[in-house]
């Protein structure tokens, strides 16, 4: 897929495309560069977007776009960025449910520690939620932003399982 997209809809189409079937092997899109600077982004930026593109594929900024090269220019500055998709073998859809179930509770509360996000999102105890994390590394006080992929990954595997407390 190749498209220059209106700014407003960036998430809803790539979100529609990374679902779609027949989904295409890799997207190459123009969007607004604080998009796609938070789609690339590392461990210390991750967003709820990143965690969601980078579920599915591996982003790259390929080129930035000054405002004068549109007409009308637009007030901000442009990237293309090109994701190349996973193939679907290796986007297993419960691992998907579970991961973004996970992430999104985590973000859900963003300048809060892990801990304290995770335990309202998933309405689990403090206690539990720092026990799962602990047993796989990931210490409980940090923040949503500060996890990589591979860290939210072993979060779902953690937290997948747990059932709210009474």
């Amino acid at each position: 897929l190749v498209a220059n997209l209106p700014y407003y809809i960036t998430s809803a189409v790539l979100r529609h495309v990374r679902e779609a079937k027949p989904r295409p092997d890799r997207l190459v899109v123009t969007v607004q560069r604080e998009v796609a600077e938070r789609i690339v982004a590392s461990p210390g930026q991750m967003s709820m977007l990143s965690v969601s593109v980078q579920f599915f594929g591996e982003p790259r900024i390929q080129f930035r776009i000054k405002p004068g090269a549109f007409y009308p220019s637009p007030a901000v500055e442009s990237a293309v960025i090109r994701v190349d998709l996973r193939p679907p073998s290796e986007v297993d859809a419960e691992d998907r449910s579970t991961l973004f179930r996970v992430a999104r509770a985590g973000f859900s509360q963003r300048r809060k520690q892990l801990r304290n996000a995770l335990a309202a999102g998933l309405q689990l105890s403090g206690s539990e939620v720092t026990a799962r994390l602990g047993a796989v590394g990931v210490d409980a006080t940090r923040r949503a932003q500060s996890l990589s992929l591979d860290e939210w990954r072993l979060l779902a595997g953690a937290l997948g399982s747990a059932r709210p407390a009474p």
